[in-house]
């Protein structure tokens, strides 16, 4: 039994029963938050841009939300869909299959988490066009399990070790303009990575044997890597050519991370299946798989579910989000924020040569560090430094990217203007002292 509350006695206790390999960013323990702020179990604050990793769009303990979960335990908790059906699931898959994009009939089907969400959206693609080939990206990020950790880009710390990895997946550059793979400049090279989709069917896997192709509209753990504007449109042309469907993983760019509900929408790209979780259901664990009613109902009936799928607390707390988002004009909220984040990054990047590159659409933006900017020598060493004084300082931020150079910004798009002036400030403050 552990005799303390603290974070340090609790994470003594950790290292006695937990694994590991299953770390934590952060060494302090979470007593409670609310909106963009968390308290630890020692009573220190902190002002919160990660967001749980793109999970609390919404804020930590809307009332709403937490409302909504706490009526749907007091009925029930459990009777799994698959053998009783209810009401709210139903009506979570109705909210999904008007919310994303395409103006054609959908369907959806609920399971836990994004990872879980990528696999069924994969099976539902082979079963639909009875092909193996799946087309995925470098950089990319589609999670944990086997066929995730095969579609994610990045060895370390996701697949090292943990092989064989699924088959029949195969990788092509993604449209990172700042390090091109192909040393061309944007807007004068026409978005040749996306024409490079008919030269990979010559050498990689033919068209023909595609099932889809599976791509996040803006790289999440991969750097925030946002392609031109024509990318998208592009590569779905090609699919269309050749019967290949298309997936948009909108795991986390989804909610209104973007500034949209969904961030294929500013690319105007309707995909044929999407994904959906992270801030879906604010913090409970529930996800999607939406696509195109004649592709999702292919597969035969009992072939696609599980056991807690779409959970009823979880489908809860979503319909209290879409509230939400409908209710508090979180959209418009979220734009305005990223006009402000874009501004003041911008400004940094002026000021501090580390800044190789301000990334993003709306509130989902990073900075790329850099030593050298003619170079673009990746700086994962000043990336971790600057994390470090932030937490010290009182402000959880991110890092990611495939070389680990990338700073993330995530907050709650219900953050007030004094805490995101505060976290703004404590990020100077930290540019300011890894460049002494």
């Amino acid at each position: 039994m552990c005799s303390s509350t603290t974070s340090q006695g609790l994470q003594a206790l950790r290292e006695n029963v937990m694994a590991k390999g299953f770390v934590s960013g952060n060494p302090c323990y979470v007593d409670r938050a609310e909106g963009a702020r968390i308290v630890d179990v020692d009573g220190r604050e902190y002002i919160d841009f990660a967001g749980g990793i793109a999970v609390m769009n919404v804020g930590h303990s809307h009332p709403k939300v937490v409302a909504a979960i706490k009526k749907q335990a007091e009925k029930f908790t459990h009777t799994c869909f698959m053998v009783l059906p209810y009401d709210s699931a139903v009506r979570v898959a109705e909210k999904l299959c008007a919310a994303v994009p395409g103006n054609f009939a959908k369907r959806a089907i609920l399971v836990n988490s994004g990872a879980e969400a990528v696999e069924n959206a994969v099976k539902i693609a082979r079963y639909a066009t009875q092909r193996q080939g799946i087309i995925c990206f470098e950089n990319a990020f589609h999670g944990r399990t086997y066929l995730g950790m095969a579609l994610t880009s990045k060895v370390m710390p996701y697949k090292s070790g943990f092989g064989p990895l699924a088959p029949e997946i195969y990788r092509m550059p993604y449209a990172y303009c700042y390090r091109c793979r192909f040393g061309l400049t944007y807007p004068d090279c026409g978005v040749a990575c996306a024409d490079y989709l008919r030269e990979f069917f010559i050498n990689h896997v033919a068209g023909e044997q595609t099932a889809a192709l599976i791509a996040e509209p803006i790289l999440g753990e991969g750097g925030f890597v946002t392609p031109p504007t024509a990318y998208f449109a592009k590569l779905k042309a090609i699919c269309e050519e050749y019967g290949i469907l298309f997936i948009a993983d909108e795991i986390q760019t989804g909610m209104g991370r973007t500034g949209a509900l969904f961030a294929m929408e500013h690319f105007n790209v309707a995909p044929d299946i999407t994904t959906v979780a992270k801030s879906l259901a604010a913090g409970m664990p529930l996800s999607a798989v939406v696509g195109k009613k004649e592709i999702m109902d292919t597969v035969h009936p009992g072939g696609i579910g599980g056991t807690y799928g779409g959970s009823p607390v979880a489908c809860a707390a979503a319909l209290a989000v879409f509230d939400i988002v409908e209710t508090e004009d979180l959209l418009a909220k979220g734009r305005a924020l990223g006009e402000k984040l874009r501004a003041r990054l911008e400004t940094l990047q002026n000021r501090y040569e580390i800044i190789g590159d301000v990334r993003g659409i709306g509130p989902m933006l990073a900075m790329e560090l850099v030593h050298d900017r003619e170079t673009k020598q990746p700086a994962a060493d000043l990336a971790k430094a600057l994390v470090s004084h932030c937490i010290a300082s009182g402000l959880i931020i991110l890092s990611c990217g495939s070389f680990g150079n990338v700073i993330r910004l995530l907050m709650p798009l219900v953050i007030t203007d004094e805490e995101l002036e505060k976290g703004l400030a404590i990020i100077e403050e930290g540019l300011a002292a890894i460049t002494r």
